[in-house]
C-alpha cells in the first residue's frame, strides 16, 4: 500500500519529460496527484485534457498538483497547497473528494492527525478520522450571484432555470457553484437529459455543478451530479455538502447530520451555520510515471 509521496517526489527526468504521480479516489471520483513542492515543472491544458483521458492517460476525473504553501498559507500553518485541474484543463477552486485524498497523503507523510490545506477556495481544516477516512471543513458556503459567475442577477434561491423534473433550484457557492434540485424520486431523473441543459444554460457562462437530491428522511439523502465540464460523476464532496446545507435553508429538515447516499458511496455531513464537515473514505489505485509533451509553468 502507498503511505507516502515518496514516489511522487522522486527525481526529474527532464529529458524524457518523465514524472511521477499518485493515483486516489475517494468514492471513485478519482484524482491524478503530481507533487510540485521540489519539481517545479507544470502542464499545459492539452497535457491535462491527455492525462485525465483514460483512452491515452491515466485516466482521472481531475488533476492534482501539491505546492509550496503561499505566505499565507505558511502564517496559516498550512504544510502545502493544492492545486485543481478538471478534464478540461481548466482550473477550479474547491473539490472536496480531492482534498480528502490529499490531506491523507500529507498526514501519512508527515505522520500528522490533522492539518490546514492551503486552496484556491481558502484554509480547509483536515484532519484523520480513520486509518483510510478523513474529514474536511468546507464554507463558507454562500448564494451571492456575482460569485459563480452567472450572467445577470436572479433570486438565488429560486434559479429561473428548469428542465424536465428539475424546478426550483437553489443556487450555492462553497469554493466552486452549485445548483441544487430537490425532487420526490431520484430514480426517474436521467441526468444526462435533465441536468445537463442545466449546466449548459446560458444563466451559467462557466457552467455549474447541477445536484439532484432527494430527501429520504430528516437526516438521509439520495445524491447524483452533473459536473463541471459535463460528466455524471460517482460521488461530489461539496455537492453534497450544498445538498445538506439546502435541504435546511429550504426549510425541509432541521437536522444537522446528514448521510447523503452517492452512486460510488456515501458521505456524512455536518451543518454548523454556513460551514460543511465532511466525512468519508479515501483510496489507492495506483502509481507510475507520465511523460507531458511540453512543460509549461502556469504560475
Amino acid at each position: 500500500m502507498i503511505d507516502t509521496l515518496t514516489l511522487a517526489r522522486s527525481a526529474p527526468t527532464a529529458e524524457s519529460g518523465e514524472r511521477p504521480f499518485v493515483k486516489m479516489h475517494g468514492l471513485r471520483n478519482h484524482f491524478v496527484i503530481f507533487d510540485r513542492r521540489e519539481d517545479r515543472r507544470a502542464f499545459t491544458r492539452s497535457d491535462i485534457v491527455k492525462i485525465c483521458d483514460p483512452q491515452v492517460g491515466v485516466g482521472g476525473d481531475q488533476v492534482l498538483t501539491i505546492e509550496q504553501p503561499s505566505t499565507e498559507g505558511k502564517a496559516a500553518g498550512a504544510p502545502a497547497a493544492m492545486r485543481i485541474f478538471n478534464i478540461d484543463g481548466r482550473e477550479v477552486s474547491a473539490c472536496g473528494n480531492a482534498t480528502r485524498c490529499v490531506a491523507h497523503l500529507l498526514m501519512e507523510e508527515s505522520g500528522a492527525d490533522a492539518l490546514v490545506l492551503e486552496t484556491r477556495g481558502g484554509m480547509l481544516k483536515c484532519r484523520r478520522t480513520g486509518a483510510m477516512e478523513v474529514s474536511v471543513e468546507l464554507g463558507p458556503i454562500g448564494w451571492n450571484w456575482r460569485d459563480f459567475p452567472l450572467s445577470h442577477e436572479v433570486d438565488m434561491a429560486d434559479l429561473p432555470v428548469e428542465s424536465g423534473p428539475l424546478r426550483h433550484g437553489m443556487g450555492l457557492w462553497i469554493g466552486n457553484p452549485h445548483v441544487v434540485f430537490f425532487v420526490d424520486d431520484l430514480s426517474a431523473v436521467d441526468l444526462a437529459r435533465d441536468a445537463a441543459p442545466i449546466h449548459d444554460d446560458p444563466l451559467f457562462p462557466e457552467g455549474v455543478n447541477v445536484g439532484v437530491a432527494e430527501l429520504v428522511d430528516a437526516s438521509t439523502i439520495q445524491l447524483a451530479v452533473w459536473e463541471r465540464p459535463g460528466i455524471a460523476t460517482q460521488a461530489c464532496g461539496t455537492g453534497a455538502c450544498v445538498a445538506a446545507f439546502a435541504a435546511r435553508r429550504k426549510g425541509l429538515t432541521t437536522s444537522e447530520r446528514f448521510t447523503v447516499h452517492l452512486p460510488a458511496g456515501q458521505l456524512q455531513i455536518e451543518i454548523h451555520g454556513t460551514t460543511a464537515v465532511m466525512s468519508g473514505p479515501v483510496g489507492y489505485c495506483c502509481r507510475g510515471f507520465v511523460v507531458a509533451e511540453t512543460v509549461y509553468d502556469f504560475d
